[in-house]
């Protein structure tokens, strides 16, 4: 006598066997995450010059060499896959001074890199977005007879002045200056200067708005001014008011 497969039961047992996967391999990947994150006080294989409290390198790093010449502030957000390096090639000897130096309260987005073989420091509460590039280098093309990637490459400082905000793809090419609160639009590429409360936008990028102490930003902002969350909200209030929101009551 053959005996009834119970098809119910057989898909219950699978399903529950790929939901317990699941949850393994997402807590798996937390754990790995939070031992591979790198901080002051675990700084993993690399010898920082400095390394600011509250500050994080999230897991897994991009390429990271020449790290004793890199200082980090306090209260840094390194996202993934993001590489620092300071000198042309790991293991050189790049004198007493940094070459890198990231301000506090510095964001950068995953992907990013930031490449200094000469001086490049970057303010405090700097924000970049993902996949944005920063190098103090760049290849030279001057003799027509040699491939351009084997030629002496050129370097100049690179600042980026604080409270500045960087799009995500901006490219900040060798001896770009960008000042205080400078935004550069997502997918710019900048060389030269950006003065302070200027935005510049394109490839190449030039100065599009600025701010004037008499007349605001001009060309004028095209968007309200947000207005803060009061000081006495509270988070259950909030997610309240989203909820509602979320209904279709906020729009009567």
């Amino acid at each position: 006598m053959r005996v009834p497969i119970d098809q119910n039961a057989f898909s219950s047992v699978a399903a529950w066997r790929r939901r317990a996967v699941s949850r393994a391999v997402h807590r798996g990947a937390r754990w790995v995450r939070a031992a591979g994150a790198v901080t002051a006080e675990r700084p993993g294989p690399y010898r920082f010059r400095r390394i600011g409290t509250g500050t994080r390198l999230a897991f897994p790093q991009g390429t990271v060499f020449g790290d004793p010449w890199i200082e980090i502030g306090d209260h840094c957000v390194i996202g993934t896959d993001v590489t620092l390096t300071a000198g042309m090639m790991p293991d050189l000897d790049l004198g007493p001074e940094p070459i890198l130096t990231l301000g506090n309260g510095v964001v950068l987005g995953r992907g990013s890199h930031v490449i200094a073989d000469v001086r490049l420091t970057i303010g405090d509460d700097c924000f970049f977005g993902p996949g944005v590039y920063l190098t103090t280098t760049n290849h030279s093309y001057d003799d027509p007879e040699v491939p351009v990637g084997k030629q002496w490459p050129r370097s100049e400082p690179v600042a980026i002045g604080s409270g500045s905000w960087i799009g995500t793809g901006a490219v900040i090419l060798p001896g770009a200056r960008l000042g205080r609160n400078a935004v550069v639009a997502a997918g710019a590429v900048v060389r030269g200067e950006v003065p302070d409360h200027a935005v510049a936008a394109g490839a190449p990028a030039r100065i599009v708005r600025r701010w004037d102490s008499r007349h605001g930003w001009q060309p004028p902002l095209r968007t309200p001014t947000p207005v803060p969350i009061p000081e006495d909200v509270t988070p259950a209030q909030l997610r309240a008011l989203g909820e509602w929101h979320g209904t279709g009551a906020g729009d009567a």
